[in-house]
């Protein structure tokens, strides 16, 4: 690990004002300190936002506010996202160690860097470590790569669990600017598609903050989510699905998904959850939703796998949630 200086911040501004080119925020650090073992960040100076008051968990009217330092322990475990928000319950639980829970922070669950061993590999080319070098993963080993959202620069995987089920529960990003203006960004919109800029994850700008993460209140009263992996923990997902479903008369009133293991970013897709919605529950419809959802994939050798256990996946987390 290279040396780095390193400053615990007073304030919100302090921690903004202290930031500079060639600067990291730190919170948690399950992330970022395995990326700077191992050379792939090398920051110069970390700024330290573990204790400027952001790990409270407040009801926000009929929703909740989640500051950005509040561990995935206390999340997972706190009475009211158990009772009213279980699916990112479980999503939290089903991610890393309880080790690793306990430091681990909602603002950096949202902002943690792909598992793609290339990324990791500072003596493999990776545009989205070294912007224009290449994509080793092209002509590599592929078993967890991306099938949705992939690019003709990078096919690195979106790894979380918590981001999944946020986008299925329609969530807001609280943004603090450079400025001291804060914003609100919408979970759809909040990372960014590889495209020719793999290098630029998500719409923050240098400097800037997640100060908290709001969720609505829940639309829907069945909750699923289904994670398939490796190994029954402390593994990423091959495929993960989580549901949010509401049914009325026999019929799904509100239906939005939100996948992990299959895109470059957490994934959603509108028209899946448009499809579902207003149906009545069947075999054949949840499989339609699947071939809806798969249309765009572009698998490759050591990814084609992901498609049929997609598939089955989704079919199977449908069938619970409207049971």
């Amino acid at each position: 690990m290279r040396p780095f200086d390193y400053h615990r911040a007073r304030d919100l501004q302090d921690a903004q004002t202290d930031y500079a080119s060639g600067a990291a925020f730190i919170a948690g650090g399950t992330n970022l300190l395995d990326l700077m073992k191992l050379q792939v960040m090398t920051p110069e100076r970390l700024v330290d936002i573990s204790r400027l008051g952001l790990d409270r968990i407040e009801d926000d009217g009929d929703g909740l506010r989640i500051g950005a330092t509040v561990t995935n322990s206390d999340l997972a475990a706190d009475p009211r996202v158990r009772r009213r928000w279980p699916v990112l319950s479980r999503a939290l639980l089903a991610g890393a160690s309880g080790q690793l829970r306990n430091k681990a922070t909602t603002g950096g669950n949202l902002l943690q860097r792909t598992r793609c061993p290339y990324f990791y590999d500072p003596d493999t080319p990776c545009n989205k470590r070294d912007p224009g070098s290449g994509c080793a993963a092209m002509g590599g080993e592929l078993r967890n790569h991306a099938v949705l959202g992939t690019s003709a620069h990078c096919l690195a995987l979106s790894p979380g669990d918590m981001p999944v089920a946020l986008r299925a529960l329609d969530a807001v990003i609280e943004i603090r600017g450079t400025d001291g203006r804060t914003r609100a960004q919408p979970m759809e919109g909040f990372h960014r598609l590889p495209g020719d800029t793999p290098e630029r994850e998500t719409v923050l700008d240098p400097g800037e903050l997640i100060t908290a993460v709001r969720l609505p209140a829940p639309r829907g009263d069945r909750q699923v989510y289904r994670k398939v992996r490796d190994r029954a923990s402390y593994a990423f997902a091959l495929v993960s699905v989580a549901a949010v479903l509401r049914l009325e008369g026999g019929v799904i009133s509100h239906a939005a998904l939100g996948f992990g293991g299959l895109g470059t970013v957490p994934w959603r897709d509108p028209e899946v959850d448009a499809l579902l919605t207003g149906e009545r529950p069947s075999a054949a419809l949840f499989d339609e939703a699947a071939t809806l959802l798969l249309r765009g994939a572009e698998p490759r050798e050591g990814t084609a796998f992901k498609l049929p256990l997609a598939r089955r996946v989704l079919r199977a987390v449908l069938e619970e949630a409207t049971q």
